[in-house]
């Protein structure tokens, strides 16, 4: 497990995105590229953060700038993502759960904060369910409980009506890094919440060379992932968790719609156990800005803070649904 460490405390005072090391973690068939933002302590908590079924870890760094490091936070490219896109499967969120596993390991610290986005959040509750004895806390953001899909369609018109653009760009090619940008820039989820570490996020998803750049994410690693998420087994894991948890949820969707995953109505079918699982909304966010977008990466920040039991940190931002 190799690094590169950085001075995060002085990436904070002049305001730029926190300090950022890159591991890798080996895993059946590969290694797992791994970002990490150390804390100012070393000995303070780990927070292990799992990125959305197109995403990759960077799309983690605006929470990480309002942890301020008081915890360590560490985000993996999932196999088929990102520094990790050349990782082959078998993919599925619990082959994903699993490599979680072997990144706490290869941290040694033990136990961890779990949190994850969209199918990170799926992938963060199949990991404390099939790994019971890793995480401390569990926070949930927009995703991780089942919702409702279309019907009557095949596999890829399924995920495709799901993510939108975001499936679709995984068989585009862009001529270079500045239509690549314009191409999120426009995209009505993202266009209220870029910012130069939105644009590091997305940037780091391009491979190949000029003028036929690509996506990163494995379009076969994204089919799996995307029809596993919506199974049984794995939905349900938010039903068999060691430990309990809170989402937030949006009320807007992926393409800054009115209709978001979740609603009030939604989450009441569901049929959570209000003991586990307690649910709130972070107002005015969507899909995406609820984890990218300044205020709502300050809200996760702060229950990631009170998840991991340091001192100073205090639940506000949202409210509080049931």
């Amino acid at each position: 497990m190799s690094t590169a460490p950085q001075n995060g405390t002085t990436a904070r005072q002049h305001g730029a995105a926190p300090a950022r090391e890159e591991f890798r973690v080996p895993v059946p068939g590969g290694e797992l590229a791994v970002s990490r933002w150390p804390a100012d302590d070393p000995g303070a908590p780990v927070v292990l953060a799992l990125h959305g079924i197109t995403a990759n870890g960077l799309s983690w760094v605006r929470v990480a700038h309002h942890l301020a490091g008081r915890v360590t936070l560490v985000a993996p490219d999932l196999r088929g993502r990102g520094g990790s896109g050349t990782v082959p499967g078998p993919y599925g969120i619990a082959a994903h759960a699993d490599d979680m596993a072997a990144v706490v390991d290869a941290l040694g610290v033990g136990r961890v904060v779990l949190t994850g986005h969209s199918m990170g959040a799926f992938t963060a509750a199949l990991t404390a369910v099939r790994h019971p004895h890793l995480p401390t806390g569990l926070l949930l953001v927009d995703g991780g409980v089942g919702f409702p899909v279309p019907t009557g369609l095949d596999p890829d018109e399924l995920i495709t009506a799901v993510l939108g653009p975001a499936m679709r760009r995984l068989s585009m090619t862009f001529p270079d890094r500045e239509a690549y940008r314009a191409f999120w820039q426009s995209h009505p989820a993202f266009a209220g919440s870029w910012s130069p570490w939105v644009d590091d996020y997305v940037q780091r998803d391009l491979v190949g060379q000029e003028p036929e750049l690509r996506s990163s994410c494995s379009l076969e690693a994204v089919r799996t992932d995307g029809v596993d998420q919506l199974g049984a087994q794995v939905s349900g894991a938010v039903h068999q968790l060691p430990l309990p948890a809170l989402l937030l949820w949006a009320p807007r969707g992926l393409m800054d719609e009115p209709q978001g995953l979740y609603d009030e109505q939604r989450l009441a079918a569901a049929g959570l156990d209000p003991h586990m699982v307690r649910t709130q909304l972070v107002p005015d966010t969507n899909h995406y800005s609820i984890l990218i977008g300044d205020e709502g990466a300050r809200v996760v920040a702060e229950h990631l803070l009170a998840a991991a039991g340091v001192e100073g940190s205090e639940e506000h931002g949202g409210t509080a649904s049931r």
